[in-house]
C-alpha cells in the first residue's frame, strides 16, 4: 500500500476481504445524525443493482466524537426482500476507520483510493455523509456508466434549490466550463463514480499536502479527469437535499480552498485550456424529473453589508487587481440601496478572470488574495438572490446559463492576459 499508514486492524480487514469489484467510500466528520441513512441506501443499491459483484463500503472518518463510525458499523437494511428482485449472492463488507493526513475531505478520499487500489476495484463511488435525499438508485447511476459504459468519471447532476450551491453557480461551474469546454453542471457536487483506473491515476499525483486535501478535492478530481482525457459523463440523481449552508454565513474557508484549488489547476493545465473555445454537453445518464426542494434561507442584507465593508477596507487591493475602470464600477455598486443592487455578469466575469491572472502573477499570497475576493463574491451572490427571488427553478437556471456564456465569450480576455 503506498504511503498511507492504516492501523493494524484496518490492514487485517483489507487482507481478509482480499479483492472487490466495487468500493463505495463515505467520508465523514460528526455525521452520526445522517450517515445511517446514507449507509442503508448504499447497501440497498449494491444489493439491488449489483447482486453478483463483490462490494465494500469504506467509511473514512475525520475523528468524529459523536459516534459516526459506530453508526456505520451497526447500520444494516432490515428487510432486503422489500427492495430486491434478485437474491444477493455475496455479502457487503464494511470498513470504518479514522484516516491520517491533513484534516479534510481530500485526505479521507485518498484513503478510499488506496483501499480501492489495494482491493483491485473496477468501479468506485464516493457519496457525502450528510445526504438526506440519497436513494439506492444513486449507486446504480454512478456505477453502471463505469462498469458497463466504459466511462472513467461520472459527476452528479441534481436539482438543487436555486439558492443552494452558490460557489458552484457563480464561480466553479462557469469557470470550469469555459476553461475545459465540458458542461459538467456539478463539478464539486460531492458524489461521484469513477473507475479503478482513474483512482490509481489520482494516487500518482503529489497533491496531498495542498488544499486538495481539504475542500479542493472535488474540483481537483473533476478537472484532473477532464484535462487528462478520461471519459467523463454525468448522471441525474434527483434532488440534492443535505445540510445546506447560508451563503452569507462564514464560507470564507471553503471559498478559499475551492477557488485556490481551481486556480492552481489552471497553472498545471494551461496548455490544455488556453486553446479551447466554447463548450460541449457531457453525456448524461438518468431520467430527469421534477422534484420538490427544501427552502434555503439567506440573509442578503448581511451579505451586502459585508460587500460594502470590503469596499472600505480592500479598495487598494481591488484597484490593483481589477484596474481603474472595473474598480470604479464596483465603487458605484457600493452606493446602491439593497433593493437596487445588481452586479452585472460581464463585470463579475472580469473579476474572476482578473483574480485568476493575479493568482498566476503571484501578486500576493494566495490566501490573502482569495480572501479579498470574498466580499465581491457575497455581493454577486446577493445580487443573484435578489433578482431570482420570485423566479422558478428553471428561470434561475437560465440566468446561470447566461453567466456561463459570458465566461465563454470573454475567454480571450483571460488568455491574452495570461503571460
Amino acid at each position: 500500500m503506498n504511503d498511507i499508514s492504516f492501523r493494524t486492524e484496518v490492514h487485517e480487514q483489507i487482507g481478509k476481504i482480499g479483492s472487490a469489484d466495487i468500493v463505495v467510500g463515505i467520508p465523514s466528520f460528526n455525521n452520526a445524525r445522517t450517515i445511517g441513512h446514507v449507509v442503508r441506501a448504499v447497501q440497498a443499491g449494491l444489493a439491488k443493482y449489483f447482486p453478483d459483484h463483490k462490494a465494500v463500503i469504506v467509511n473514512s472518518d475525520g475523528g468524529s466524537s459523536d459516534g459516526t463510525t459506530d453508526v456505520v458499523q451497526n447500520t444494516s437494511v432490515d428487510d432486503f426482500s422489500a427492495i430486491l428482485l434478485h437474491h444477493r449472492i455475496l455479502p457487503i463488507s464494511k470498513i470504518a476507520f479514522p484516516y491520517s493526513g491533513i484534516p479534510g475531505k481530500g485526505s479521507a478520499f485518498r484513503s478510499i483510493f488506496e483501499i480501492a487500489q489495494t482491493l483491485g476495484a473496477k468501479a468506485c463511488v464516493v457519496v457525502d455523509s450528510d445526504l438526506r435525499s440519497i436513494t439506492p438508485e444513486w449507486i446504480e447511476l454512478l456505477v453502471k456508466p463505469v462498469l458497463e459504459g466504459g466511462f472513467d468519471y461520472v459527476a452528479p447532476l441534481y436539482h438543487r434549490h436555486k439558492f443552494d450551491g452558490t460557489i458552484t453557480n457563480s464561480i466553479v461551474y462557469p469557470l470550469t466550463r469555459a476553461l475545459y469546454g465540458k458542461r459538467v453542471r456539478q463539478p464539486i457536487g460531492g458524489d461521484f463514480g469513477f473507475s479503478g483506473r482513474l483512482a490509481q491515476f489520482y494516487l500518482t499525483k503529489d497533491v496531498w499536502q495542498t488544499d486538495v486535501a481539504r475542500f479542493g478535492i472535488d474540483i481537483w478530481m473533476t478537472t484532473t479527469a477532464i484535462a487528462n482525457g478520461f471519459k467523463v459523463a454525468q448522471s441525474f440523481l434527483g434532488a440534492k437535499i443535505h445540510d445546506a449552508k447560508d451563503p452569507g454565513a462564514d464560507l470564507s474557508s471553503m471559498l478559499y480552498q475551492v477557488v485556490s484549488a481551481t486556480f492552481e489547476l489552471m497553472e498545471g493545465y494551461a496548455e490544455v485550456w488556453t486553446p479551447i473555445r466554447g463548450s460541449a454537453p457531457a453525456t448524461t445518464f438518468g431520467f430527469e424529473y421534477t422534484v420538490g426542494l427544501e427552502q434555503v434561507n439567506v440573509n442578503t442584507a448581511r451579505m451586502l453589508n459585508l460587500f460594502r465593508e470590503g469596499l472600505k477596507n480592500l479598495s487598494e487591493i481591488w484597484l490593483d487587481i481589477l484596474g481603474t475602470g472595473d474598480f470604479r464600477e464596483v465603487e458605484r455598486l457600493g452606493t446602491l440601496a439593497d433593493g437596487e443592487f445588481s452586479f452585472p455578469i460581464g463585470l463579475w466575469t472580469r473579476v474572476i478572470y482578473d483574480y485568476a491572472i493575479a493568482f498566476h502573477q503571484k501578486k500576493m499570497s494566495p490566501e490573502h488574495l482569495i480572501k479579498s475576493l470574498t466580499p465581491l463574491y457575497l455581493g454577486k451572490t446577493a445580487s443573484f438572490i435578489l433578482s431570482a427571488e420570485h423566479m422558478e427553478g428553471y428561470e434561475a437556471e437560465a440566468e446561470i446559463e447566461k453567466l456561463c456564456l459570458e465566461f465563454e465569450n470573454n475567454k480571450d480576455y483571460l488568455v491574452t492576459s495570461w503571460k
